[in-house]
């Protein structure tokens, strides 16, 4: 049974919406009853999503709570490829392997938010494995160069002599096909793919289909404050997060972007927020206190209340009392002595010895309490030697 109550249908086009092509026709479809098939997809070009990727999941729960059919597209073919979409550089191609190894998690993840029961989990290798040659160069064959050639990414590749592949000017086509082989009625993605979602529209067109709605969500600001969450820049919090990483991930933004936090990742209403905000202008609430309750409300929707209050209590005694967390996890090292670039890389508190060194050249590394200052210093490995990465990361040595 479908929803029409206006109300929702209202809160569904414009919380959080960026554009909807056409909405006039996609209010009208949504308030006549008919059970529409929401697409949305993804290409597993990495192995966990995270808050960002909730954007367009919350959005389709509002649709799944309607009544709709929601189809989640995991889009093992066309990640070979990759998507050029915000990029000025080609991708990396990825292998099956790789592809296998980054979506185990993504339908459990996905279930997070939404009741994975009742969606259509599709991939779209299940069609392109299984056509020929033919079919490439008759799906081609409708579309020119110049149209391809407009994204603005093409664009700014072409002025500074950026070499763009034939697989990436196919890529649009390809995921515009998909919304052919799903009977799509609307698809929802970032602002970032709106090339890519227009593209299924006028592929519908092509083979004479009825054209999907289209709607784009705005893309979360990173943790940095300054890029959309992404892992590429390492501004991210995973959906996958302990509660405790989770909590002390949200503390951790500025203050910059509480409200934007709030409103795009939770389920208070505007009005709400805004009550909440004025507390914050009028003195009333702290701006830290008012981080505390928004990292509560996220942690609660993605673990539990409970979770939630322990997650905080945990970040309370590390930062106010300047106390150790209770648990810590700890790393097997059997030599006598190790780097402290090879330590901090092997307990994987830093990806890299570069970054490693950079870390304790800001001063953000110590050893029992201890500032590490010289990043060529040699670090005698005991049992029990706890290391500390900035304010939240510790691990603990075992040599036995």
């Amino acid at each position: 049974m479908v929803d029409t109550n206006p109300k929702k249908i209202k809160e569904l086009l414009t919380r959080n919406v960026e554009e909807a092509i056409n909405k006039e026709h996609l209010k009208k479809r949504l308030l006549s009853g008919d059970k529409l098939r929401i697409k949305f997809g993804v290409d597993p070009t990495s192995a966990d999503l995270h808050l960002g990727h909730s954007l367009p999941f919350r959005k389709l729960k509002q649709f799944q709570e309607l009544g709709h059919q929601i189809i989640f597209l995991i889009g093992d073919f066309t990640a070979q490829i990759g998507d050029p979409s915000a990029r000025l550089d080609q991708r990396r191609p990825l292998s099956e392997k790789q592809i296998k190894e980054n979506m185990k998690d993504y339908i459990k993840e996905a279930g997070k938010i939404l009741n994975m029961k009742k969606v259509e989990v599709r991939y779209n290798s299940e069609w392109y494995k299984k056509k020929k040659s033919f079919f490439f160069m008759d799906l081609t064959s409708r579309f020119t160069f110049a149209r391809l050639i407009e994204r603005n990414e093409f664009k700014q590749r072409i002025k500074k002599d950026i070499d763009i592949s034939m697989l990436e000017l196919i890529y649009p086509i390809l995921q515009g096909y998909d919304s052919i082989e799903l009977n799509a009625d609307v698809e929802i993605g970032g602002t970032d793919q709106k090339f890519n979602l227009l593209m299924g529209r006028k592929t519908q067109k092509k083979y004479k289909k009825p054209q999907q709605d289209i709607m784009t969500i705005p893309l979360l600001i990173g943790s940095d404050g300054v890029r959309k969450m992404s892992k590429s820049y390492k501004n991210y919090i995973g959906l996958s997060a302990s509660s405790k990483d989770m909590y002390g991930g949200i503390m951790a933004i500025s203050d910059s972007l509480i409200w934007h936090y709030f409103k795009m990742l939770t389920d208070m209403s505007l009005k709400e927020i805004e009550k909440t905000k004025n507390k914050v202008h009028q003195s009333v609430l702290s701006p830290k206190d008012a981080k505390s309750f928004l990292a509560r409300e996220i942690v609660t929707i993605y673990h539990s209340k409970k979770e939630a209050i322990k997650a905080e209590k945990e970040f309370d005694k590390v930062f106010k009392e300047h106390k150790k967390p209770k648990k810590i996890p700890e790393i097997k090292i059997q030599k006598e002595e190790l780097a402290i670039l090879d330590l901090l890389t092997k307990a994987k508190l830093a990806q890299s010895k570069a970054e490693a060194k950079r870390l304790v050249e800001q001063g953000g590394v110590k050893i029992n309490d201890k500032k590490i200052e010289n990043w060529k210093e040699i670090i005698k490995i005991k049992s029990g030697l706890i290391i500390q990465v900035g304010p939240r990361k510790f691990v603990k040595i075992r040599n036995s």
